[in-house]
Formats: structure tokens, sequence, C-alpha cells
């Protein structure tokens, strides 16, 4: 996984275990959506911080889909996603 399930508490500023039947699947998911996004995997090996920062996002997004902010979450998500590939491709030269 990109982000741990405390991290994942932390930026969605939840503070005790009861989302976590929610918050779970959506962490097992980020990673196959970004692979399918940027066509790199970014859940092996050292962590990187953007694709820490984009699966945060990410999660928040899912999580409460509806919030006022969900479309300014989403323009952010589909910059770094770019931002992402980018990396990505650049680790294949």
């Amino acid at each position: 996984m990109i982000l741990t399930i405390e991290e994942a508490r932390s930026i969605l500023r939840v503070d005790d275990d009861y989302n976590d039947e929610i918050i779970k699947p959506l962490l097992q998911a980020i990673p196959e959506y970004l692979y399918l996004t940027t066509g790199r995997r970014w859940d092996y090996g050292e962590p990187v911080p953007l694709a820490k920062t984009t699966a945060g996002f990410i999660l928040q997004l899912w999580f409460d889909p509806q919030t006022k902010d969900s479309e300014r979450l989403k323009r952010t998500i589909e910059s770094l996603i770019v931002s992402l590939t980018a990396l990505g491709r650049s680790y294949n030269d």
C-alpha cells in the first residue's frame, strides 16, 4: 500500500478505527488506480512523496465525494497524476 491506515486516518482527520471498514478498501484500490492512470506501480520499494501526496488527495475525494471541495480535489488529482506520469516515465529512461 502507498499509505498506511494511520496516515489515512491523519489525512481524513479521523481519530479512531470506527471508519476503518470504509478506509481500508479505498487504500487497497488506490495503487491499482494509480497504475491504471500512470502506467507504473507506486506501491513497491521506497515510498515516492508525489505518489503519497496523490494517494492522499484521492483518498479524501473517495472517502467524501460530496464534499464542497470535490471539484477542486478532482482538478488537483488530475494535475498530480500528470506529474506522476511524467515522473514515472523519467524512471524508465
